[in-house]
C-alpha cells in the first residue's frame, strides 16, 4: 500500500485503497506522504479520528523520520470557542438552569489559558450541551472582521496556521461544508496541496450529499428569532417592533410544522409533487410563502439599523437566505436530487444529490481557472442557490497534467475487485484500485454463528430472542459482548429486556446508546470489560458500526441483530434505487445487496482488531444461510470458521471463558 501511495504520489491520479484491519493503512499513506516533501492535506470521518492523527501519529512519525513538519488542525466553527458570543452568552435566556451555568462558568474560566480554543480540550465537557451552542458561532451568526474580538479569534488562527502548514488535518463534513459554501478556508487551501489523502473514506458519498444539497429547519427559524431579537432589544431597543417581527417568523415556523400534522418523530416524508406525502399542496405552498414574507420583514427591518452595529448585518444576510430557501422550496426539485421532509420536534426541508459523482469530478478532480477563482465563484454561487450547473461546468478545465495525487482509504470499500459500491457515486470510475487483505488469522482467532432456529426478523418476537440469547452469553463471558441493531425500536426493545434480565445484578451492566455521549459508553465498556468493574453489555446502533476499536479480550462477543439492508421506506434510498432501474439495472443486487455487505462487514470488524484478539460473530438473521444472496453477504465478511450448531456456540464461548479465566488467575490457571 505504501508504494501505491508513494507512486501516486510521485505522478498524479487517483488511487483507492482498500486495506484490510491490521494493515497499518495510516502509516502506509503517512510515511510516503511525509517523505514526499509535498504539501499534504489530510481528511478523516470524525473529530476524535482528527485528534489522533494530529495528536499522536503525526507527531509519532516526523519524530521517527526525523522531519521538521509544521502540522495544523483545521476543524469546523461549532469546535472552536467564540469569544464575542461567550461575552454575551450571560445574558442569555436559555443560561437560566444552574448546571448550565456552572458550564459556563468552566468555559470562561479554561478561555484564559487555552491557546487554541478547541472545546475538544476541556475535560469533561459533553458535547450534547446545551451551553455550546451559545459560546460557539455558525456561518448564519457569525460576525467575521466586523467582530469586535475578531483578531483573538480561534477560528481565524486555525485558518492563518492551516494556510502556513505542511500538513493539515481535516475532517470530511468541513470539506464538504467548504467545497459547498466557502466557509473555513478550505477553497483557500486546496490549491496549493499536491497531496489529498482521505482516510475512512467510506463515509465521503453520504456525509457529502448532506452538504451539496440545500435544507431548511424550523430549527434554523427559531434561532434566528432567538438571535434578532436579542440583539434588537439590547442594541436597538425602540428602533423596530422586534417583538412582533420575531414572533411573525416563530408563527411562520410553527405553521409550517402544523401542515404536516401528526406524522411520527422520526418519519421521512416523500417529497415528488408539489408538497410532501399526506401534506395539502395549497396549505403547504401558504405555509412556505408565509415563512418568506416573515424573513423579508425582518430583513427590511434590519436594514434600517444595520449601521448600528454588525450583528445587524449578519442577521439581515441570514433573513434574506431563509427568504431564498423558502422561495426554492416552492420551485421543483433539482434533477438528479430527490427531496423529503424528515419531522420530529422540529421540521427539516432536505433537497440532496443522489451521489457526490458530480462534484468530485466537477470541483475536485479538475482544476479551476484562475487559482482557485472559480471554486470561490461556485461556492458562493451556491450558498445563493442560483442555478448555473451549466456555467460551472463550461468554466473548470483538467487538471494540468493530473500531477495532483488524490488518495482514499478505507477498511470497507465494497464487495468487488473493483469497489464499484465506493468507486460509481464517488465518481471515480477510472482510479487505480488497490486492495490490501488483513494480515490477521481470522480462522483461529474468530467463528461465526447463525442460529438455526430463530423467528424471522420481521417477527415481532425477534428482538426479545435476540436478547434473551445475548443474556446467556453475556453471562458465560463476564460480559465483553457488543450487541449491534439496525434500528432504533430494537435498540430499545433489546436493551430494554436486558436491563430487566441483568437488575440488581453485580456481575454484568447493560449500557445503551443514548445514555451517555458515546466516549462514555465506549470508557465505561473498557472499565467493565478489564475486570476493574461488574462485565459491560453494550447495546446499540448507527454511528456504532464503525470507529469502535476496543482490542484485547475486553469485546469478545459481538451480536448483530439483522442483516443490515438500507432502511425501507427512505426517499433517499428509493430515488437510488429508482435511478438505477430506470437504467436497466437491479436495485437490489447493486444497490442494497452491496449497501447490507459493506455495512455487514463494518459491524463484524468491531470485533477482531489485534493479531492476539479471539471473540465470536453471531448474525441473528438466518436469511444470511437460507437466502440464495446470503453467499454474497458471506463472502464480504472475514474468512472466520463456522458454528453449525448451538453446541458448537457453546463450546466456543466456553473457551472464551476459560481463556479470561486464565487471563485473570494465571496462577490457579
Amino acid at each position: 500500500m505504501a508504494r501505491a501511495v508513494a507512486r501516486t504520489i510521485e505522478s498524479g491520479g487517483v488511487l483507492v485503497v482498500e486495506a484490510g484491519t491490521g494493515v497499518g493503512k495510516t502509516f502506509s499513506y503517512l510515511v510516503p506522504a511525509l517523505m514526499s516533501g509535498e504539501r499534504v492535506l489530510l481528511s478523516t470521518a470524525t473529530k476524535t479520528l482528527q485528534d489522533q492523527l494530529h495528536g499522536r501519529d503525526l507527531p509519532r512519525l516526523a519524530e521517527a523520520l526525523n522531519l521538521p513538519l509544521r502540522t495544523a488542525l483545521l476543524k469546523g466553527r461549532a469546535s472552536y470557542l467564540c469569544l464575542h458570543r461567550m461575552e454575551v452568552a450571560r445574558q442569555d435566556p436559555a443560561l437560566s438552569e444552574r448546571a448550565q451555568q456552572r458550564t459556563l462558568a468552566k468555559i470562561e474560566d479554561w478561555s484564559r489559558s487555552t491557546r487554541t480554543g478547541d472545546l475538544a480540550e476541556l475535560p469533561g465537557l459533553d458535547e450534547r450541551s446545551p451551553a455550546i451552542p451559545l459560546v460557539t458561532s455558525t456561518r448564519e451568526n457569525c460576525l467575521g472582521a466586523q467582530c469586535p474580538r475578531f483578531r483573538a479569534c480561534h477560528v481565524n488562527q486555525a485558518r492563518r496556521e492551516a494556510l502556513a502548514a505542511d500538513v493539515v488535518v481535516v475532517n470530511h463534513h468541513l470539506f464538504f461544508a467548504d467545497l459547498a459554501v466557502r466557509e473555513s478556508g478550505m477553497a483557500e487551501l486546496l490549491p496549493t496541496v499536491r497531496v489529498a489523502v482521505f482516510d475512512e473514506a467510506h463515509q465521503l458519498n453520504e456525509i457529502g450529499v448532506q452538504f451539496l444539497g440545500a435544507q431548511l429547519g424550523t430549527g434554523q427559524l427559531i434561532d434566528f428569532c432567538r438571535d434578532m431579537l436579542g440583539a434588537g432589544l439590547q442594541l436597538a431597543r425602540g428602533l423596530a417592533d422586534w417583538q412582533a417581527l420575531a414572533g411573525g417568523v416563530e408563527r411562520a415556523a410553527r405553521d409550517l410544522r402544523l401542515t404536516v400534522g401528526r406524522s411520527p418523530a422520526g418519519a421521512r416524508l416523500r417529497w415528488s409533487e408539489a408538497a410532501p406525502e399526506n401534506v395539502d399542496p395549497t396549505a403547504w405552498r401558504a405555509a412556505l410563502a408565509g415563512v418568506a414574507d416573515s424573513c423579508e420583514a425582518a430583513a427590511q427591518a434590519l436594514d434600517t439599523v444595520s449601521e448600528i452595529a454588525p450583528d445587524f448585518v449578519r442577521l439581515r444576510e441570514r433573513a434574506d437566505a431563509l427568504a431564498q430557501r423558502a422561495s426554492r422550496f416552492v420551485q421543483p426539485c433539482e434533477p438528479q436530487s430527490v427531496r423529503w421532509v424528515d419531522v420530529g420536534m422540529q421540521l427539516r426541508l432536505l433537497e440532496s444529490p443522489l451521489d457526490i459523482a458530480h462534484a468530485v469530478r466537477s470541483r475536485l478532480l479538475r482544476r479551476p481557472s484562475g487559482a482557485g477563482a472559480q471554486m470561490h465563484a461556485d461556492a458562493d454561487a451556491r450558498s445563493e442557490d442560483t442555478e448555473d450547473g451549466d456555467r460551472r461546468d463550461a468554466a473548470t478545465e483538467p487538471d494540468d497534467g493530473g500531477s495532483k495525487a488524490w488518495i482514499f482509504t478505507s477498511a470497507t470499500l465494497g464487495n468487488d475487485p473493483r469497489l464499484r459500491w465506493f468507486t460509481e457515486p464517488c465518481g471515480l470510475h477510472d482510479a487505480q484500485v488497490l486492495r490490501v487483505g488483513s494480515p490477521f488469522n481470522y480462522a483461529q482467532q474468530a467463528a461465526l454463528y447463525v442460529p438455526a432456529q430463530f423467528p424471522r426478523p420481521a417477527d415481532p418476537a425477534h428482538s426479545g430472542r435476540v436478547a434473551a440469547m445475548v443474556a446467556d452469553a453475556a453471562a458465560r463471558i463476564g460480559g465483553r459482548t457488543l450487541v449491534l441493531t439496525t434500528t432504533l425500536r430494537a435498540l430499545r426493545a433489546v436493551g430494554d429486556a436486558l436491563q430487566v434480565r441483568f437488575d440488581g445484578s453485580a456481575e454484568i451492566e447493560v449500557l445503551v446508546q443514548g445514555q451517555w455521549p458515546k466516549r462514555r459508553l465506549i470508557e465505561r465498556f473498557r472499565e467493565g470489560s478489564s475486570g476493574a468493574r461488574a462485565g459491560c453489555v453494550l447495546v446499540a446502533s448507527a454511528s456504532f458500526w464503525e470507529g469502535v476499536d476496543i482490542p484485547g479480550d475486553e469485546l469478545q462477543l459481538v451480536v448483530i441483530d439483522k442483516l443490515p439492508f438500507p432502511p425501507p421506506g427512505d426517499p433517499l434510498v428509493e430515488a437510488r434505487a429508482r435511478r438505477l432501474e430506470l437504467q436497466g439495472r437491479n436495485a437490489f443486487g447493486d444497490y442494497h445487496l452491496p449497501e447490507a455487505a459493506v455495512a455487514l462487514k463494518q459491524g463484524a470488524g468491531r470485533l477482531i482488531r489485534s493479531e492476539s484478539d479471539r471473540g465470536v460473530l453471531v448474525v441473528c438473521d438466518n436469511r444470511l444461510t437460507g437466502m440464495s444472496y446470503g453467499r454474497r453477504l458471506l463472502s464480504s465478511l472475514p474468512p472466520m470458521r463456522r458454528l453449525a450448531s448451538a453446541q458448537e456456540f457453546e463450546q466456543a464461548l466456553e473457551d472464551l471463558a476459560a481463556t479470561r479465566s486464565a487471563t485473570t488467575h494465571p496462577a490457579a490457571a
